[in-house]
């Protein structure tokens, strides 16, 4: 159904940006008029903070803090099962690199950079322990009711946000908008274009220079999302990133940041994060083999690597 908006073709860009999910998240739509648009920027965040009331790992009464803390949720919110639902294929399709049981051992590397704390790695010994805690397929999900083994936890920092794009941007469409973007944090979806046929540009930032882009993308009905380890740090002298591979229990290395565009944020959000950790060659084996997934990844030593598909996204003379 069009709405009015597109009617009468007088569109004009309305934006707003707020803090949600310690990031700075901006819904734009193109709309007839103030009203309509504020409207639906309105519905389109209550999405997000839905989303952040049941996977937020600051709220003590989310529901992930409750599975965190009890160990079981019971009747879990259909949006909670659903992203763990959806985390397993994402750990499947990764081999187990990615995988949201990774929280105590993000808690280990985070205990030994705290102040107070011995300011080194993890023992060899104290991860293998730790990893006896990481395994996704010790998820169970029966009859709306969730739980772990004794110890498990789960972080959902790389998948909770682009799920949240996504029902931000699903609203919009619900409300009859038909080119807007989302972008929370780096996490980013859009639809349409603009009215003079243009497409959304997404810049690459380059991760030696802030303000600096690598490379632009022409963005129209994709998903693109960046996993970087040059923004967040345990420990700012550490430089311990704070991505780890839940297969070995180590900061993974060899990549500055991966950039994948997909379909939807949620599998953008998720396979950025699991190339991350695969790796230049790893990971662009399972992009390669992924339907409408692309992805580009700069290395430690500063080469661009794109899978087969990702510069036909790129826009002319951006590099």
């Amino acid at each position: 159904m069009q709405s009015e908006s597109q009617e009468n073709g007088e569109l004009q860009e309305f934006q707003q940006t707020r803090s949600i999910m310690d990031t700075t998240v901006t819904v734009a739509v193109y709309a007839s008029n103030e009203s309509e648009a504020s409207k639906v920027i309105d519905d389109a965040f209550n999405e997000i903070y839905r989303v952040d009331d049941l996977m937020s790992p600051s709220k003590e009464d989310s529901q992930l803090n409750i599975l965190n803390t009890r160990g079981e949720v019971e009747n879990a919110d259909p949006a909670f099962i659903h992203v763990l639902e959806q985390s397993k294929y994402y750990s499947d399709k990764s081999g187990g690199a990615f995988d949201i049981t990774i929280q105590p051992v993000l808690d280990l590397w985070r205990s030994k950079f705290l102040p107070g704390g011995p300011q080194e790695p993890p023992t060899a010994d104290e991860l293998n322990e730790t990893l006896k805690l990481v395994n996704y397929s010790e998820i169970n999900i029966e009859d709306g009711n969730i739980s772990l083994k004794p110890g498990m936890k789960v972080a959902l920092g790389g998948i909770a946000k682009g799920y949240a794009v996504d029902r931000a941007i699903e609203s919009l469409q619900e409300n009859g908008i038909e080119n807007a973007f989302v972008n929370a944090g780096g996490d980013g979806r859009y639809i349409g274009q603009k009215p003079d046929g243009t497409p959304w540009m997404v810049g690459l930032q380059n991760p030696d220079r802030s303000g600096q882009y690598i490379t632009a993308i022409e963005a129209r009905d994709i998903a693109v999302a960046t996993s970087g380890n040059y923004e967040r740090y345990f420990n700012e002298s550490a430089r311990v990133s704070h991505i780890s591979d839940p297969r070995t229990g180590y900061p993974s290395e060899g990549i500055i940041s991966s950039t994948v565009i997909a379909r939807s944020a949620i599998d953008a959000d998720a396979f950025a994060t699991a190339v991350f950790v695969m790796g230049e060659e790893e990971g662009l084996e399972m992009v390669e083999n992924l339907e409408g997934v692309e992805c580009l990844i700069i290395t430690e030593d500063r080469r661009l690597v794109y899978s087969s598909g990702f510069k036909e996204y790129e826009a002319e003379g951006s590099i």
